[in-house]
Parts: structure tokens; sequence; C-alpha cells
């Protein structure tokens, strides 16, 4: 007697499971016929939008030094002024537009790589690394909000003004573009 029991729950926890997942598959039908879409405007607009970009070329709307290396899109705190101590590290925040994508198999790719040079005002490139840094992604859309925190740490540079060059390729599209920062070292006190 005692092994019926047993057996008539275990149908019953079936009969429940399998109600169970119908249940939730009739949900998942009902909700995603009910998912609302974009307008035509929005749509038309993205459109505008993906032209846009594309025609830009590659290009930031935003490169300035920051007070901590920021890595999220838009979350940064720009440096009050371009002085700094000797031995600070400088950071810099930029949001580069207008680069290429690839596209396979529905997915979306993008990789960009940073060369800097460090130049006195007299011209003199005083350090420089091409390929340094890397920003790559990928997704089923195409990723526009990029944050590229870039750090750098140069030892014994006396007081004086200098520049920072920065240059991005764009490795999907073969595009070129960069920004240059100057900044100043202090005199120590």
């Amino acid at each position: 007697m005692l092994t019926g029991k047993r057996v008539s729950r275990r149908g019953a926890s079936a009969i429940l499971l399998a109600t169970g997942i119908y249940t939730g598959i009739c949900t998942a039908s009902v909700q995603a016929e009910t998912v609302s879409t974009p307008s035509k405007a929005f749509t038309d607009a993205l459109t505008a939008y993906d032209a846009a970009w594309e025609a830009n070329g590659l290009a930031f709307s935003v490169a300035t030094f920051t007070q901590d290396g920021e890595t999220a899109y838009g979350q940064y705190t720009p440096h009050k002024d371009a002085i700094f101590q000797e031995d600070d590290v400088l950071s810099i925040y930029a949001e580069p537009i207008g680069y290429s994508f690839s596209q396979t198999d529905g997915i979306y790719a993008f990789e960009l790589t940073a060369s800097y040079r460090l130049v006195n005002l007299s011209g003199q490139v005083l350090a420089e690394q091409d390929n340094f840094a890397v920003f790559s992604g990928e997704g089923r859309s195409k990723q526009r909000e990029l944050a590229a925190a870039l750090s750098f740490q140069f030892s014994g540079l006396p007081a004086g003004d200098y520049q920072l060059e920065t240059r991005f390729s764009d490795d999907e599209g073969g595009k070129v573009a960069g920004f240059t920062l100057p900044f100043t070292i202090a005199d120590p006190k």
C-alpha cells in the first residue's frame, strides 16, 4: 500500500510539472506577442544616426584628463587643470565615435588600437609606443558607447610643458584619428 501512494504522488508531481511547463510556454507566447515595438519615427531616427555615424569618420566626442581612471561610459570627473606633479598618473578619458563594425552571423564587432607620443614643446619625442592599448567588443547590436580610459605615468620628467599625443586606429575600417592634450609638470615644492 505504501508503494502505491508513492507512485501516485510521483504521477501527480509529473502532471503538475507538465502543467507548469505548458503554462509557462503559453505565458511566454502571450508575452512575446505583447512586446511594444519602436515607432517608425524612432526607427527612421536610428537609420539616420547609423548613416551619420558611418559618414562622420573616426573622431572623439570627449578627450580629457580625468581625476581617476574611469572605465564606464559617461562616468568621469574632468581633472581641474592639466597641471601634475612629477610622479602623478595621467588618466585620460575619451569617447571615440564613427568607428567601423564588421558583421558575422548577426554579431557586430569593433576593434580600436591606441598609440601615444610624449612630446616636449620643441617637438622632441620623449616617449612613444604603438598599439599599447586595444578596445574591442562584439554583440548583437552595434556598441556605440565606448569609454576609452588610458593611464600614463612618466617618471623623471622635469618641470615644464608637454603634449601627450594619442592616436586611435580603427582595425575594422582602416580609419585613424587622434587628439593632443597639453599638460604641465609643476615645480616640486
